[in-house]
């Protein structure tokens, strides 16, 4: 029996999976819910199975290869020793190696190539690599990092808000239109954030993009701020020696145009996803030449 190649690509939304050849070639891929092996290990590993299932029926292979298989996972959490070791012990598979999330981005985005990608989403992280050395900047979470991240800049968004509600500053559309959505009640917004988690602040963010794109002062005002903190970031990412630098993340297509010009010749195009980089990544380590038949 041929020995398949798994990579996994392990969100707190959904969870994708990729099944290929031993010489790395994609056959099928598939799809379940969330793999968040900190909050929830149990699902993710039931989400995990799930979608490399449904990978190994979309290339019309036999679902039981599973067990054959050997699998990279890119996770977030992957640095938290305990719920590594609970899930990796658990996994179907012949052997598996849990990377970081970030590690299949960058080298989905920039194959084998040296450079460093800045993934600017809910949270921030930059990412370079060096010949066989990776190093990372920031990515320590909403509470004390993530500066220019989207929920930063969504809890920025209501900050000044409520500054605005007090007449401490000066209000503007933005700051008019999240009063509004809160009944133009104060109260209602410091509910709101008493609970709210990252992904739930970062649901401002566009806001902010989209009503500095039309010249609105406060939005101006906040976007410049969270774009001084990727710029700098960016300026140690480039001094350490990265000369590409891939933009991924959902707020990265927002946040090209706002960045400093001196990044801009830098900036690259992603070679390709990061479901991709798990199996390229599978494929150096578990990987071999074609077994006939395969």
């Amino acid at each position: 029996m041929t020995s398949y190649l798994i990579g996994i690509d392990g969100g707190g939304t959904s969870c994708r999976a990729a099944v290929a050849a031993p010489d790395g070639r994609i056959l099928g891929r598939g799809k379940a819910g969330a793999a968040n092996i900190l909050t929830d290990p149990e699902t993710a590993l039931a989400n995990i199975a799930e979608a490399s299932r449904a990978a190994f029926e979309d290339a019309g292979l036999d679902p039981s290869g599973i067990t054959a298989a050997s699998a990279i996972l890119g996770v977030a959490g992957h640095n938290v020793g305990d719920a590594v070791h609970y899930v990796k012990r658990r996994l179907p598979f012949a052997a598996a190696e849990i990377e970081s999330d970030g590690l299949i981005a960058l080298q989905g985005a920039l194959g084998e190539k040296d450079g460093a990608v800045a993934i600017l989403g809910t949270g921030t992280i930059y990412i370079a690599r060096h010949g066989e050395a990776v190093s990372y900047i920031g990515g320590w979470g909403f509470t004390i990092g993530d500066h220019g991240s989207g929920a930063r800049i969504g809890h920025a968004l209501l900050q000044e808000s409520l500054l605005a509600f007090d007449g401490i500053h000066d209000g503007s559309p933005i700051t008019d239109s999240v009063m509004a959505e809160f009944n133009n009640d104060p109260r209602d917004v410091v509910d709101f954030a008493r609970l709210a988690r990252p992904g739930e602040f970062g649901r401002y963010a566009p806001r902010v993009f989209e009503h500095a794109a039309r010249g609105d002062a406060v939005a101006l005002r906040l976007l410049k701020a969270a774009a001084t903190t990727v710029d700098e970031a960016l300026d140690v990412v480039v001094s350490r020696g990265s000369e590409r630098l891939c933009l991924l993340g959902g707020l990265a297509p927002l946040y090209r145009p706002w960045l400093a010009e001196r990044h801009q010749k830098h900036f690259v195009e992603a070679e390709a996803d990061a479901l991709t980089g798990a199996v390229a990544l599978a494929a150096q380590r578990f990987g071999s030449r074609p077994e006939v038949g395969a």
